[in-house]
């Protein structure tokens, strides 16, 4: 299966080396077939060099891969002239249709446990962003922001019910596949009901999908006091689904909870394509030094693994994924994985190597 690739900026080009080459790894060890990679270039440094985001024919060439992998994209120093960054993912998210935006949160052992309860230890949930609406809806690269001169900016909260239904029927069936491997099974709509005529109809259409899911349990929470539920009793919680910029914010909370960004993967998932990239930024001042965290991005290879297989219908693809997870828990547990993020020993290369070493012996 082909997967284009975009390293994009800063610690980009890092973490995806790292990445791809714990797939082809995972891969191999499982027995199942390679993945071709297509190169293409894109981000702020494109843009600075070339005066455009992404190179001529690349979202074409895109389209044609089974999956994309992205580094990072964005360099604070180069932006468009309203002020708003280099952000072509947002596009190719809109192109593709690129709805649902899965954020797991893991905690491992020996990694940073930022609350003092032991149960957060065993952290293990997914925030369910949708990708394409919401407030985003109006984003710079979208051009739907109204502007008028220095005076005034407005954006729009756009949700829709062809969007919605099929966001919300993804979390139940994310659900369903959780609860398979010993999850709770458990589905919480996060909203703002009680102010926004928009959030009340993303619930509204939630309640409508809910019975079609009897074996999963139903729950609701306004987003500021989910906010608060994530530092409060967030073992409470399984899959939690939302609007595109609340998930946006409570992804990155919820990742501080397990050590920090450097642990945050993501899928971006639409009927067709799928895009996999760490939800870090591209941070410039560690670029090349070997001091970025690759657990992400090599999470996200087994996310697209995962994705891959469910879309070919190979499951030695499924049991390459399975095995990245257990590599990366393995080192964490045998304290043989310290990443620079957590003040630990080892760079980029050397986290590599070390879920590299494991999946050489691992066995599926």
């Amino acid at each position: 299966m082909r997967v284009a690739v975009i390293k994009g900026d800063g610690i980009g080009a890092d973490v995806t080396e790292a990445a791809l080459a714990v797939v082809h790894a995972a891969a191999e060890a499982a027995g199942a077939p390679s993945l071709s990679f297509n190169e293409i270039r894109a981000g702020a440094g494109y843009f600075a060099d070339k005066g455009r985001d992404i190179e001529p024919g690349g979202e074409e060439e895109a389209g044609k891969a089974d999956a994309i992998f992205l580094g990072a994209i964005g360099l604070p120093s180069i932006r468009h002239t309203d002020g708003t960054e280099i952000s072509p993912h947002l596009r190719l998210r809109d192109r593709f249709e690129l709805y649902a935006g899965v954020r797991p949160v893991k905690g491992y052992p020996n990694a940073p446990q930022r609350l003092a309860d032991p149960r957060a230890a065993d952290i293990d949930m997914i925030i369910l962003r949708e990708s394409t609406e919401g407030l985003f809806y109006s984003a710079a690269a979208h051009g739907r922001s109204l502007i008028k001169g220095d005076v005034e900016v407005r954006d729009t909260l756009r949700i829709t019910r062809p969007t919605t239904e099929k966001l919300h029927h993804f979390g139940f069936k994310l659900a369903q596949k959780r609860k398979e491997r010993g999850h709770a099974g458990k589905l919480t709509c996060v909203d703002k009901a009680n102010v926004f005529a928009s959030m009340a109809f993303f619930r509204k259409i939630y309640d409508e999908i809910a019975p079609h899911y009897p074996d999963i349990e139903t729950g609701y929470s306004y987003v500021d006091a989910q906010a608060l539920n994530l530092i409060r009793k967030p073992w409470d919680y399984d899959v939690m689904v939302m609007e595109n910029m609340f998930g946006d914010i409570l992804s990155d909370l919820a990742g501080g909870l397990v050590g920090g960004m450097g642990m945050a993967p993501c899928a971006e998932i639409g009927d067709e394509m799928g895009l996999f990239q760490p939800a870090h930024g591209s941070a410039p001042d560690i670029a090349g030094q070997d001091q970025a965290n690759p657990l992400a991005a090599i999470l996200s290879g087994g996310l697209m693994l995962d994705y891959l297989a469910e879309k070919s219908g190979n499951t030695k693809l499924e049991d390459a994924a399975r095995l990245i997870e257990k590599a990366v828990e393995s080192g964490f547990s045998a304290g043989e994985v310290r990443p620079m993020e957590f003040g630990g020993d080892m760079g980029t290369r050397a986290v590599t190597a070390e879920i590299l070493g494991r999946l050489t012996r691992a066995k599926v």
